[in-house]
């Protein structure tokens, strides 16, 4: 028996219960992985309430863990006994302190990278590649608009777009993650409670817009979202943590030809090719120092809801991790 975070309902933090499990040995094609540390990201928060629908319930959360293999299943030659792994999407239920997982779902870790940093980045770290460089590729010279420019991919995608050359314009909800901002990489740095953000992006663009927003925030910033577009910009709307934002008429893109997609970290790593080198990437570019990762929270994994209390409410900052 081990311990894990259980949802038998969808609903507020309460919901999550800390029970005994039951983890039996793995099977060809598996391993075991005792758990170091655990991603918390807000698609954890979108299955607890419901937004999105887990396979079953009772349910154990969460997309996003580093750890130990303990055991692999019979003839499994690929991992061994020791290796430190990680994984991010495909397999849920990562609050728990030992589990089973597919050997082909997790990838190595290198040595440079601490267990905890890898638990924290994989996730958001794989979102902000493909966001960078497959959704729209971001190229030197192009101006960006990255919504919770301080949250846990935004920070990333700050940091990573300003590397590459682009005018990076974030905006944020305090003064506290507009300095955390302005030290990712945001060019201009927009506190949308005090300020029109929309405005704002007009007078720096000088009415032109910009290339790309990547907008996680969803109904509160959507329609504003795409007033800031230049003509043929990408709205990539990758989350909706204000709620699913109005549905848009097609007539609402021709005004611009603008184009509109709603994209799944998991539609890129549909192959294991493409799963190593998208997490490949993120490594590296923590290795080369562009990519720096802030573990500002940790919480015991007993203490989840109190962590998803904190990041609903906004009073966290940068990535959290749970802590077996």
């Amino acid at each position: 028996m081990v311990k894990a975070i259980r949802v038998h309902e969808h609903g507020g933090p309460e919901v999550l219960k800390w029970e005994d499990v039951e983890i039996g040995e793995p099977k060809e094609g598996e391993i075991r992985v005792k758990s170091k540390a655990i991603g918390l990201n807000f698609i954890d928060v979108y299955f607890r309430k419901g937004v999105y629908k887990p396979p079953s319930i009772p349910y154990t959360p969460g997309e996003e863990a580093c750890g130990v293999v303990t055991a692999v299943g019979p003839g499994l030659t690929s991992r061994k006994v020791g290796d430190v792994v990680a994984f991010a999407g495909g397999s849920m239920g990562s609050y728990v302190e030992e589990l089973i997982l597919p050997a082909n779902k997790v990838v190595p870790v290198p040595p440079s990278i601490d267990p905890t940093v890898a638990a924290s980045l994989l996730l958001k770290g794989m979102t902000a590649q493909f966001l960078l460089r497959r959704c729209f590729k971001v190229e030197p010279g192009h101006t960006i608009l990255v919504h919770a420019a301080a949250g846990g991919v935004g920070s990333l995608l700050c940091q990573w777009a300003n590397a590459i050359g682009a005018t990076v314009i974030g905006t944020v909800s305090t003064k506290e993650k507009a300095a955390q901002a302005k030290e990712d990489g945001c060019h201009h740095v927009i506190i949308h409670k005090e300020e029109d953000f929309v405005a704002h992006v007009t007078e720096i663009t000088s009415g032109n817009g910009v290339d790309v927003v990547y907008d996680s925030v969803g109904k509160d910033t959507f329609q504003g979202s795409l007033t800031c577009l230049k003509v043929r910009g990408y709205m990539v709307s990758f989350g909706q943590s204000s709620g699913a934002p109005d549905p848009v008429p097609l007539s609402a893109l021709s005004a611009k030809s603008l184009f509109l997609t709603r994209p799944s970290l998991f539609h890129y790593t549909v192959t294991r090719d493409e799963l190593l080198e998208t997490a490949g990437d993120v490594f590296a570019n923590v290795d080369a120092g562009i990519l720096r990762v802030r573990v500002n929270h940790t919480y015991p994994l007993s203490q989840a809801a109190l962590a998803h209390s904190d990041l609903e409410n906004r009073k966290t900052y940068g990535s959290v991790v749970l802590i077996p």
